[in-house]
């Protein structure tokens, strides 16, 4: 059977057939919801047609969708291109403005006119404008009886040459995709505008209020939002940044629902997911439970202990090391709650079920029959590689003397001619690294992490410089860390900027040889393993997932999430995540209150907002005499959702995504309906920060605010999946 009819099939298997999934579950693409889902979707009480959420001959609801700077979600709320998205998702530009003398991340700030709105270098947002099916032009005319390195080279030569005729004679770019691990290919045509400026952010209280305490918890009560607008040329194309430059003009954007929301009903996270591993076998998850995991948990302790204790000291190292801390915190939090989740849900238990049944069903065909053995023995070949990988990702690029010294290597190792080229970028990389680093924190940090790296991991894996200094100082890492500080030119701008001039004497620098050492073999060792184990696990999976929509042919799949444009459904729910524990879906501002009484300086309260409450000053934005804040749903998210717009029965934003609770981390790997759900910002405390707290009503005045309320029972649904219109913005 050739690769082209091994798609064909693969696309009947999931567009015929019907769902043994709870309808929340799956992260699914926009442009065969009309195939897959939308009767589901509106059986849980959607009023819209899935043409209303993607289509490319008129104007939808992905045309207000975008990707905010590769990494987050963001959406269009106003017909003068205000773009809304989380503050964690802001808090780097945020961050880059604030100074000791000036701090937008304790202070907030609230550009009163358009005039001061802040620029932002690097900054970007792409939209979609079409998502192709490319499977056929992918593998026309290949031989069934290609090997699979042949293959991929030949999938790699075809890819550019189907962006560049999608593109030819147009500005806009194009991204080919894999899906199912290479079974469908799918292309995204997209549009990006490079002129983004800042309009709007609450203080770090507000939009931060929870801080590590909360992060990845309900009850949650943070006001998780940032603004910023995006601005054109004259004419209304991208452009980069100028003065001339006016606001967009967006195809779509989103009225605001200020209705509320009550359990059971229909929410939807439309967004760009960054990655799940829906697939993976028991073989991946029982060592990311009982190994991996805890192994990154131990060495983020450290990092976030050593950080959070020089930023508690000054305020300048704060405001530093802010962006960097929450990053480590992020995941740190993640993790922990993943491993609860995959141990609460026997994840490991239930993937070890699906391939015994897997296995039967294969033992009669020869194709699959040894796919489980294969992938086994691959797995262990992977196995010693885990914890070196990543220590060396954790720990010791974790150390910013080091990564920032594997960062610029190549200038230093270049010819004269090629450093002459390099050097301008160079120097721009020196003054953002420096600018938020400090030399003590990242000292302590290199000592901790050396001597983590030195007792965790198998010498094996050990570079001569980490040995020699091991025996040198006896184990005496202070020591160590104070010896390649004092001798290394990457410690200080100053030193840094001046070896510049001085290349090869930096081929000598102790930072310099430890990062070349450590990298050469971790690229032996490590990378070079896990290439071939990788190459092999691919082609496995392609064929395991295959081989499950064969057995599975009533079920519908969904791809795992990959960065591309995906639409998730369910309702506003409640659950039961642990025996003895209840999560109710929404919490209010009197949370906040309460949890600013503990002392935990997580939980500060700006004196402004307890006044507002002390007054219950709420306008037009509290319900029943109480100021909602957050609220639970059973929409399926991950990574790269954060900023994600929760939209409505009909086209109209309710809620901003911001997170998942602790339990439901897990739905990477093992997605389950019952214990899933993820948190939102209500946007009636959006509008309540802005207007009340901020004073910035103007951009309010830029919306469009609805209120409708969506009360149905389930016969009033299925007749309501009948019809279907978007609210339009005017």
């Amino acid at each position: 059977m050739n690769m082209l009819r091994k798609s064909f099939l693969l696309t009947a298997a999931f567009l015929l057939s019907f769902t043994v999934l709870r309808a929340e579950e799956g992260m699914w693409l926009p442009q065969l919801l009309k195939a897959l889902n939308e009767n589901d979707m509106k059986a849980l009480g959607m009023r819209m047609s899935a043409e209303d959420i993607y289509s490319v001959n008129r104007s939808s609801l992905k045309d207000a969708i975008v990707s905010f700077g590769g990494f987050c979600t963001g959406e269009v709320i106003s017909d003068q291109g205000l773009l809304l998205t989380n503050y964690h998702c802001g808090y780097g530009q945020i961050q880059r403005h604030s100074s000791v003398e000036n701090d937008l991340l304790t202070n907030g700030f609230w550009a009163m006119s358009k005039k001061d709105e802040l620029p932002n270098k690097g900054l970007f947002v792409t939209f979609i404008v079409r998502i192709e099916d490319v499977t056929q032009q992918v593998f026309s005319g290949i031989d069934p009886k290609t090997g699979e390195k042949e293959l991929q080279s030949i999938i790699a030569k075809r890819l550019p040459e189907i962006k560049e005729k999608a593109t030819a004679g147009t500005h806009y770019d194009a991204v080919i995709k894999p899906f199912f691990y290479g079974n469908k290919y799918f292309m995204f045509v997209t549009e990006s505008y490079k002129d983004i400026r800042l309009v709007g952010a609450p203080p770090s209280a507000i939009g931060k209020f929870g801080g590590d305490t909360d992060n990845w918890v309900w009850p949650r009560h943070t006001g998780d939002f940032s603004m910023f607008r995006i601005y054109t040329a004259p004419d209304g194309s991208p452009a980069e940044y100028a003065e001339e430059n006016v606001p967009m003009k967006p195809k779509h954007f989103l009225p605001i629902n200020i209705g509320g929301v009550k359990p059971g009903d229909f929410s939807m996270v439309f967004g760009f997911p960054g990655r799940t591993q829906e697939y993976l076998t028991s073989y991946a998850v029982k060592p990311l439970v009982e190994t991996i995991n805890p192994a990154r948990i131990k060495v983020r302790d450290e990092k976030l202990a050593i950080m959070r204790a020089d930023m508690q000291k000054s305020d300048k190292v704060r405001i530093q090391y802010a962006s960097k801390y929450a990053r480590v915190a992020n995941y740190w939090k993640k993790w922990i709650g993943e491993n609860r989740g995959l141990k609460i849900s026997q994840a490991v238990a239930a993937k070890e079920k699906e391939e015994k049944a897997f296995q039967t069903w294969a033992n009669s065909r020869p194709e699959y029959a040894s796919l489980l053995a294969d992938m086994k023995k691959v797995y262990a070949q992977q196995l010693p590689t885990e914890m070196p990988y990543n220590y060396m990702r954790e720990a010791v690029f974790g150390a910013e003397i080091l990564y920032f010294a594997y960062r610029t290597s190549h200038y230093f190792e270049a010819s004269e001619a090629e450093r002459a080229k390099m050097l301008k970028k160079t120097k721009s990389q020196a003054e953002g690294f420096y600018k938020n680093y400090n030399l003590p924190t990242d000292k302590a940090l290199f000592a901790r992490l050396m001597e983590m790296y030195a007792n965790d991991i198998d010498a094996a894996y050990h570079p001569d410089a980490l040995k020699k200094a091991v025996a040198k100082y006896k184990g005496n890492y202070a020591k160590f860390a104070e010896a390649v500080f004092k001798k290394s030119v990457f410690a200080s701008k100053e030193k840094f900027m001046a070896s510049l001039s001085k290349p090869k004497k930096v081929l000598k620098d102790p930072a310099f040889l430890l990062t070349k050492e450590f990298y050469a073999l971790y690229k032996e060792k490590v990378v070079a393993v896990r290439k071939e184990t990788g190459s092999k696990l691919d082609l496995l999976m392609r064929k395991y997932v295959k081989g499950l929509m064969e057995m599975n042919p009533g079920q519908k799949f969904y791809p795992d999430a990959n960065s591309t444009m995906r639409v998730s459904f369910g309702i506003i729910d409640e659950n039961e995540p642990e025996d003895g524990i209840r999560y109710t879906h929404q919490t209010h501002l009197e949370g906040i209150v309460r949890k600013s009484e503990s002392g935990n300086p997580d939980f500060r309260m700006p004196k402004k907002l307890r006044d507002l409450y002390e007054r219950k000053d709420y306008g037009r934005w509290a319900e029943n005499g109480k100021m909602p804040v957050c609220f639970l749903a059973s929409n399926h998210t991950t990574g790269g959702n954060s900023g994600s717009p929760i939209i409505d029965a009909e086209g109209n934003l309710i809620g901003l995504n911001f997170d998942r609770t602790w339990q439901s981390t897990m739905s990477d790997i093992n997605y389950n309906a019952t214990i899933c759900r993820n948190i939102g910002m209500d946007v009636r405390y959006l509008l309540f920060i802005i207007d009340k707290y901020a004073g910035a009503s103007h951009l309010i005045d830029e919306m469009k605010i609805v209120s409708k309320v969506y009360r149905q029972t389930p016969a009033q649904k299925s007749a309501a999946a009948q019809e279907g219109t978007l609210t339009k913005p005017e």
